[in-house]
């Protein structure tokens, strides 16, 4: 049951950063795509099921947030992670500071691929 978990999560998040990227090219070009109705449900949908395998990992695994150093870790990172996604996707004033947003998430995701493979929440320093 882990494994299936694991893989769902992986696919998950797989196919949510490879649509926020999709949409921020996107955005940068203002393509009609982005008011595409299945471009606004798609993300939504695969996020909670991405959630909620994380949820369901961590009691499987039995290793929580704000216990387990590398899970808050994550879970802090992935606030930053949503909080800059929708600046640079939705709420930035420029197109500059859309694209600064949306490149900051791009390398918050990356650090919580990071800390998930390390178990570290600094996985730079070891």
């Amino acid at each position: 049951m882990i494994l299936l978990l694991k893989h769902v999560h992986v696919i998950c998040a797989v196919l949510s950063i490879s649509g926020y990227l999709l949409r921020g090219v996107w955005m940068m070009r203002e393509s009609p795509w982005l008011r595409k109705k299945w471009v606004k449900v798609a993300p939504h949908v695969i996020d909670t099921v991405l959630l909620g395998s994380a949820v369901l990992l961590t009691v499987r695994i039995q290793q929580y947030p704000f216990v387990h150093g590398w899970l808050t870790a994550k879970v802090l990172a992935l606030i930053a992670y949503i909080a800059l996604g929708t600046v640079g996707l939705k709420y930035g004033r420029t197109r500059k500071i859309r694209i600064a947003a949306w490149l900051g998430a791009v390398a918050i995701f990356l650090y919580i691929v990071l800390v998930a493979l390390t178990r570290q929440v600094l996985p730079f320093v070891a």
